[in-house]
Parts: C-alpha cells; sequence; structure tokens
C-alpha cells in the first residue's frame, strides 16, 4: 500500500459517467476515510444515450490515462447500464488490457453486484432501475443471461422510452423508494438497485424488509473493500457497515 499521507489503506480509483453526480458522493460515504478516492470521467460526445454508455467502456484506456502518473491500488468502473450494452468477453477484454497497461485490477460494478449476490447466495432477485424501457430491456436480460431469476422488476423514475440516460441523475433516494414500495418482495433472496446515478444509500441504510437490499455503488464498494481489506461494507451490524450508515446520516442530514 501507499506510505502518502492520505490513503494509508490504499489509493481506490473510480470512474464515473460524465454527468453523473452519485458515484463520488456514495463512495464517499462507503468507503472509509482511511482509503483515498480518486476520480476520472468516463467521457463521451456521442448523441444516443446508448452509444455514449458504450463509449464509456470502450474508452475506458483513455480516462485512466487522465489518471497519469498517479497508480492506484483498485479501480472500479462505476456504470451499470454500460455492461448491458456490451458483450461480457469483450468487457472482459477491456479490463484486461486496462490492467496490463496500468498496473492494477480493474473490477466492473455489474461483476461486483454478481459477486455480492453470490456470496449471499441469492438467485432470485427482484431488479429496480430508474432506466427507460429500451435500457430496462437489455439489463433484465443480462440477469436472466447470468442465470438470476427475475421474479420483480419495476421502474423508478418514470423516464419515457428513448429519454436521454442524464435524466436519471435528477433523482433522489425517494424515487427508489418508491420503487420499493411497489413490488413484492416476499419471493426473493434480494433486491438489487440497479443504476449508479440514482441515490439509493439512504434507503438501504434504513429500509428493513426481511431481505437485502443491493445498489451497483454498494455492491462495487464493498467488492473493493473486501479487495483492500478494508471490512465488510455489505453486513449492516459491522464495524464498516455501521461506518457507512453513520456517514450516510450525516450526508443527508
Amino acid at each position: 500500500m501507499t506510505r502518502y499521507d492520505y490513503g494509508r489503506a490504499g489509493r481506490i480509483g473510480i470512474g464515473t459517467p460524465q454527468a453523473n453526480p452519485t458515484v463520488e458522493t456514495e463512495f464517499s460515504i462507503l468507503i472509509p476515510p482511511s482509503a483515498a478516492l480518486s476520480v476520472t470521467r468516463l467521457t463521451s460526445c456521442a448523441a444516443a444515450p446508448a452509444d455514449r454508455l458504450r463509449d464509456y467502456l470502450e474508452r475506458l484506456e483513455d480516462s485512466l490515462a487522465a489518471f497519469d502518473t498517479l497508480k492506484m491500488d483498485v479501480f472500479g468502473f462505476g456504470c451499470t447500464a454500460s455492461s448491458y450494452l456490451v458483450d461480457r468477453d469483450r468487457e472482459a477484454a477491456i479490463f484486461r488490457a486496462c490492467e496490463a497497461r496500468f498496473g492494477y485490477p480493474v473490477l466492473g460494478a455489474v461483476d461486483a453486484i454478481a459477486w455480492a449476490l453470490d456470496r449471499m447466495g441469492a438467485r432470485r432477485i427482484a431488479l429496480l432501475s430508474p432506466y427507460p424501457a429500451d435500457l430496462a430491456g437489455p439489463a433484465e436480460a443480462y440477469w436472466r443471461g447470468r442465470g438470476y431469476t427475475l421474479v420483480e422488476t419495476g421502474s423508478a423514475g418514470g423516464l419515457a422510452p428513448g429519454s436521454d440516460t442524464r435524466g436519471i441523475y435528477d433523482l433522489g433516494s425517494a424515487d427508489a423508494a418508491a420503487a420499493l414500495a411497489a413490488v413484492d418482495v416476499s419471493g426473493v433472496d434480494a433486491v438489487v438497485f440497479s443504476g449508479t446515478g440514482m441515490p439509493s444509500l439512504p434507503v438501504i441504510a434504513n429500509v428493513r424488509l426481511g431481505v437485502p437490499l443491493l445498489s451497483s455503488n454498494l455492491c462495487l464498494a464493498a467488492r473493493i473493500a473486501d479487495r483492500l481489506d478494508l471490512g465488510d461494507l455489505l453486513d449492516m451490524g459491522s464495524v464498516a457497515g455501521l461506518g457507512w450508515r453513520t456517514r450516510c446520516e450525516a450526508a443527508i442530514s
């Protein structure tokens, strides 16, 4: 680990979509202050949302090059929707190429969600997202393709088909809570809030339904924390879990 004054527990790089205001904020809540966060923007000039999302993955090496000589202990790709639109093998190849060039692990948000679900033995899930229908469809197909049963699906925020996905960034945790309230979770093993742009930590921290509540940002942060031995962010009763809940309460008070 680094000997620099800040980030003694590790240097964490995060890539966030260019207009996304949520990833940095939620990671600053989730990750203990003993680790240092550095963020690069995932950028694209494409007009169509789907093309923009694909660019975030296809141009990942350029985004990591923006760190210049700053070397991370681990990097997290903080965009879930891109993975629903790019072939899994292609995504894995991009991550491997970035790891070979820059010399640190690259972890994706969707793989982190799968890691969390598998750790819990969760196969039957409720998938809730703020995506318009033309993106929600690929998201649902993705998780079915990975062998999970979608018992419930739901939409937060009501973006119309074809809407610019930047509209997600106007949503709040109340939209996540409303989507959760509209589905029956009695037959599921876990609830997944997909999408790094919609705030959901206040819901996850405060709502108790008897099943785990997960989000893209929580799972990615938890996977990174696991790699750096920063504690179990998914265990709400652990020191790490209580820590981020306290920081979340302070952030929204």
